[in-house]
């Protein structure tokens, strides 16, 4: 049996054994996604490729036999590069999008085609867990927020936008008007405690999200109410204080305590608060430079110096956000600030590096092409873009259902364990390293559970081995030769003749999401 050092450990492992067999058997993962345990290895996507001793260049684990006194390295920079660049040749001929445009352009990252997808399946609990995951104020961002996500919405190059921020407000009314209002899970009460200055969207959003995570928080405002620029800034028929006061009291559930008429740098001093506490958000509005000389904090053109990333201030401890360090008054920007501001506290707090939120991978397909805009209607409803009628402008049910099928979900159905996207935010590889020209995006729709996108496909081979290995008639092959093979059924006949049997497993192995199920679009985070 042969005996090898991976990573200097040494390794007995049967004949025949393979690198990637030696290092799976001691725990050291090597990264691949051409390889699926059973099916002969095809080392196509040279992910997985080592150092072997004494050898030139590098091998793929996969395909290489364990000898016995080899000594085999498993991440070098050089390998580390390698992988890299794999990752960048194979995302330059990449068609589709992680994140759909519309995800990208709301400032607080909210999954947007997850919440329509569950309202048109009537799923509205997850619906508002969903919004809640990303916008504590969904009901009062519903009725202000100017809807960035609406100005890059595909659907308007065909007739207009889906009505994004009315299906959220309907979604958050909906959960508002039911007898127990969505309430996230609080994790138990640590021993530091926050101190928050001021009850406006970003103060009330990092309170709701640090809550959560289990840090007591204490909001000072220099008014007798929560609210900030929500309550004292906006007319009272462009948000009900009812709808306002409703918000708010679900993020009181979860905790805090308010003490209001404290006008911090007057009646109590930043000072004051960095010792009675263990970190401190200031997120005072508006900013005037005036009153922010009263805390002592650096002061640019813009506000309150911050670390744009973190939020940190050049105080330790001490962290901003919202309209005190910007310009635009922005309720969903000072919003999303607030829960990134809440990551990076926590991470403060917790003793970890404070890096803010981890800023995932994205790749994006960009501007449509002539006649793309026809395939992304494929699967979308047809009818007009309506907004609601009266005083009230609610929904019904069934508009919402059918306005939310407008969407042509330009999101991923595999963007929450695809290994492309996985492995390229590991090694931190650039989907425009390498520049080719854009293929015409494709959706194929024929099978009735699963869809085939060819532009995501990385030509790994696995649901050409796993339909042979089905015992599929027609099954899948490799069709053309060099850069333009492509993976297509037989006799071009279509997906659905092609997979009668393997379809399930095949979408289960794809690492891409270039294969996938309909109904796993459905699916939550």
């Amino acid at each position: 049996m042969p005996r090898l050092t991976v990573d200097k450990r040494e390794i007995e492992v049967a004949k025949g054994a393979t690198i990637l067999d030696a290092a799976a058997k001691v725990g050291i993962v090597i990264p691949t996604m051409c390889f699926l345990e059973g099916l002969e290895p095809f080392t196509s996507c040279m992910l997985c490729v080592v150092k072997v001793h004494n050898q030139d260049g590098l091998v793929p684990a996969c395909g290489t036999l364990a000898e016995d006194g080899m000594g085999v390295q498993t991440d070098t920079e050089e390998i580390r590069q390698a992988r890299r660049t794999a990752l960048e040749l194979l995302l330059s001929d990449h068609v589709g999008d992680c994140m759909g445009p519309c995800q990208l352009a709301c400032p607080a990252k909210m999954n947007i085609p997850l919440m329509l997808r569950q309202i048109i399946s009537g799923e509205l609990g997850r619906a508002i867990a969903t919004v809640k995951r990303n916008i504590a104020l969904p009901a009062v961002l519903g009725r202000i927020c100017p809807a960035p996500c609406e100005k890059v919405c595909r659907r308007a190059q065909f007739d207009q936008a889906v009505t994004i921020c009315q299906l959220k407000r309907y979604v958050a009314d909906v959960d508002l008007k039911s007898p127990q209002p969505y309430l996230p899970s609080r994790q138990p009460s640590r021993q530091e405690r926050v101190a928050i200055v001021g009850a406006g969207p970003a103060g009330l959003s990092a309170t709701y999200y640090l809550l959560q995570t289990g840090y007591d928080c204490t909001v000072f405002d220099d008014h007798d109410q929560p609210g900030g620029m929500l309550r004292y800034g906006i007319p009272e028929h462009e948000l009900p204080r009812a709808i306002l006061n409703a918000e708010i009291a679900a993020i009181e559930k979860l905790g805090f305590e308010f003490r209001g008429a404290s006008r911090v740098g007057v009646d109590l001093s930043l000072e004051q608060l960095r010792r009675d506490f263990d970190a401190v958000f200031v997120a005072t509005g508006r900013f005037e430079a005036d009153k922010q000389d009263l805390l002592g904090l650096k002061i640019g053109p813009r506000g309150i110096v911050t670390d744009t990333r973190t939020y940190q201030t050049e105080l330790p401890g001490v962290f901003a956000g919202g309209g005190v360090v910007r310009n635009r008054r922005l309720a969903v920007r000072s919003v999303a600030d607030g829960k990134e501001a809440a990551v990076a506290i926590g991470q403060y707090l917790s003793g970890q590096p404070v890096a803010g939120p981890v800023k995932l991978f994205n790749s994006r397909m960009g501007k449509l092409k002539e006649g793309e805009i026809q395939t992304f209607m494929a699967t979308a409803e047809k009818v007009a873009r309506i907004e609601p009628q009266g005083t009230g402008r609610d929904y019904s049910a069934g508009d919402a259902r059918s306005q939310a099928r407008r969407c042509l979900h330009c999101d991923c159905r595999k963007a929450q364990n695809c290994m492309l996207r996985d492995y390229a935010q590991q090694y931190a590889a650039s989907s425009s390293k390498f520049k080719t020209q854009r293929r015409t995006f494709v959706r194929k729709l024929q099978h009735p559970r699963a869809v085939f996108e060819p532009g995501k496909c990385i030509d790994c081979g696995l649901c050409i081995r796993i339909a042979s290995k089905a015992g599929e008639k027609l099954g899948l092959t490799f069709i053309g030769r060099g850069f333009d093979v492509t993976v297509a059924v037989p006799f071009d006949r279509s997906i659905a003749e092609g997979l009668q049997r393997a379809a399930e497993q095949c979408a289960d192995a794809c690492p891409t999401g270039a294969l996938a199920l309909k109904e796993n679009f459905e699916a939550d985070e």
